[in-house]
């Protein structure tokens, strides 16, 4: 039987016009991922501990103070090398952020809020949500929620699970009320609706930091630099307003011998016109008013 609730055609040959504000030809989302606290970890109380890192190790048994500590480098160092990073140049990005990280270290949401970027939710701990009790993942999206409120004095607009999301994720962030996008989709160029109020905006394990992991083909700075800048690119020569998603984490593009990608990426954009580097919120704002002015 062929699959019947998938989209596979999208917007084809004639995607929407976005209209970017100033004419942009490209809406560039930068997203730092906030999970520094969130992994998995028996001393958290979890039932194993995190395997991925620098290197792919599961230690069963114990908790493992190795992991924790790759983890905490992005907590206790690389955040202030991104944010200085984006202050120098005046852009501003969207922090997915887990509850838990949050809860346990208020400054990895507080710092980059009082610096003018998003806040936005990340699940509670670094994990997927597939096949997740209905009841759970109530609590978690309502736990992540409260934790970042309680942060920044402002509540999350966007969503975004790690992996893959439940068959409830959706339904869910509408009955929990008060968001305006989710990101848990990597198929299009371009945002769609979920309902009239509701955007989902694409995002994609491609251009992202994480591909500096084990196997993941990024190894130089320049690896990651270089395929951003061609996608950034590569789209602004395309025809039509696109929208592209660059991902990054506190503890992997934070460290010293990765932190000059991100530098390059920034002043490449700096220098080039026609680019409209905003928050998530911002572009899925942006889709929703183009929605209601569209005749």
């Amino acid at each position: 039987m062929p699959p019947t609730n998938r989209d596979l055609v999208g917007y084809g040959r004639n995607p929407p016009d976005p209209r970017w504000p100033g004419g942009a030809k490209l809406a560039l989302s930068f997203v730092v991922n906030v999970e520094e606290g969130a992994e998995l970890s028996l001393a958290s109380g979890d039932a194993r501990n995190e395997s991925v890192h620098e290197i792919r190790e599961e230690v069963t048994g114990q908790p493992d103070p190795c992991m924790e500590t790759h983890y905490a480098y992005g907590a206790r160092v690389g955040i202030w090398r991104i944010l200085d990073a984006f202050e120098k140049h005046g852009m501003r990005a969207t922090f997915s952020s887990c509850g838990r990280a949050v809860a346990h270290s208020p400054h990895l949401a507080r710092a980059p809020h009082e610096a003018g970027h998003e806040i936005s939710a990340h699940g509670w701990r670094w994990e997927s949500h597939a096949n997740m009790p209905e009841d759970t993942e109530r609590a978690v999206i309502a736990a992540t929620v409260a934790a970042i409120r309680d942060a920044t004095g402002e509540r999350p607009v966007g969503w975004h699970t790690r992996s893959a999301s439940s068959m409830n994720t959706r339904r869910l962030l509408l009955e929990e009320g008060g968001f305006l996008y989710d990101s848990d989709v990597y198929d299009d160029d371009l945002p769609r609706f979920h309902t009239a109020n509701h955007v989902i905006l694409p995002y994609g394990f491609d251009v992202n930091d994480m591909r500096f992991s084990p196997g993941g083909g990024f190894v130089q700075a320049e690896d990651f630099s270089r395929y951003a800048i061609g996608a950034i690119n590569w789209l602004m020569e395309e025809p039509g307003a696109k929208m592209l998603s660059i991902g990054l984490h506190l503890r992997i593009i934070g460290r010293p011998g990765r932190m000059r990608a991100l530098a390059d990426i920034l002043a490449h954009v700096a220098k080039r016109p026609g680019i409209w580097v905003a928050p998530r919120r911002e572009i899925a704002a942006h889709w929703l008013k183009r929605a209601q002015e569209t005749p």
